[in-house]
């Protein structure tokens, strides 16, 4: 069974940046497509960024446009996720998810990290 882990949550100021990973346990091919997904208290989970692991092909939620960079590195099969002048209203738990079909709907997803929480603080 595959598995992900997520890394590089934390606390940051308003403006600020992070990098998240997202390392998978076995390989993943280049059909697949894997995502980032946020999760706020008392709110749904929200689509964030996706990317086409043969292609390199990204999808971006309007929020995040501009100031999140999705990525990929094949070789050591981990997913990226660059944020850039954070907002509070980016705070929440992200988790990395892998799929066989893009969507911005968490329900292709098949496979989910536990998550790292993000904290912005204004």
């Amino acid at each position: 069974q595959v598995q992900l882990a997520e890394s590089g949550g934390g606390l940051v100021q308003a403006g600020g940046s992070l990098r998240l990973a997202c390392v998978a346990s076995s390989r993943i091919f280049s059909s697949h497509v894997t995502g980032w997904f946020r999760e706020a208290p008392g709110k749904e989970r929200e689509f964030v960024a996706a990317i086409r692991w043969g292609t390199g092909r990204t999808y971006y939620a309007d929020s995040v446009k501009g100031r999140f960079t999705v990525s990929r590195d094949k070789a050591e099969n981990t997913l990226y996720l660059q944020m850039s002048n954070l907002k509070p209203e980016d705070a929440a738990r992200y988790s990395c998810a892998r799929a066989n079909e893009y969507s911005t709907s968490p329900t292709p997803y098949y496979i989910w990290g536990q998550g790292t929480q993000v904290t912005v603080s204004s």
